[in-house]
């Protein structure tokens, strides 16, 4: 399971995050991205040897992510299941996939390394 999915389900849940650089934000979470961008409001900005700082909204860049510090009342249990969700069953029926030349092939069409006659700028041996 992915920690972003997880994470995508926690709307609304009150958390810290803790940067990479050593910065502290707590809030309330408004939204995950699929690349772990958070986005959070009522927010208390801690950066290290430094004041804190109340902030209405704060969106945190998802690379600079240490970690997430859940709340205690949190019910890991049921969202945990929420966020695997149902397992996919593979088709037992199901035919081979179609073997084709994904790039670069004679009979591509387009792009790739030109196929019969070179492509793209290469000289030709006369």
């Amino acid at each position: 399971m992915q920690l972003v999915r997880f994470l995508m389900k926690l709307e609304n849940e009150k958390v810290q995050v803790e940067l990479k650089n050593g910065t502290i934000i707590a809030g309330q979470i408004i939204s995950v991205s699929p690349s772990m961008n958070i986005n959070l409001k009522s927010v208390k900005m801690t950066v290290p040897h430094r004041q804190p700082q109340m902030l209405e909204y704060i969106n945190v860049r998802g690379n600079q992510v240490r970690l997430v510090i859940l709340p205690d009342e949190l019910n890991l249990d049921n969202t945990l299941k929420d966020a695997i969700g149902n397992p996919k069953k593979p088709l037992s029926n199901a035919p081979p996939a179609l073997v084709t030349k994904a790039r670069g092939g004679a009979s591509s069409g387009r792009g790739g390394r030109g196929g019969r006659r070179g492509g793209r700028g290469r000289a030709r041996a006369f």
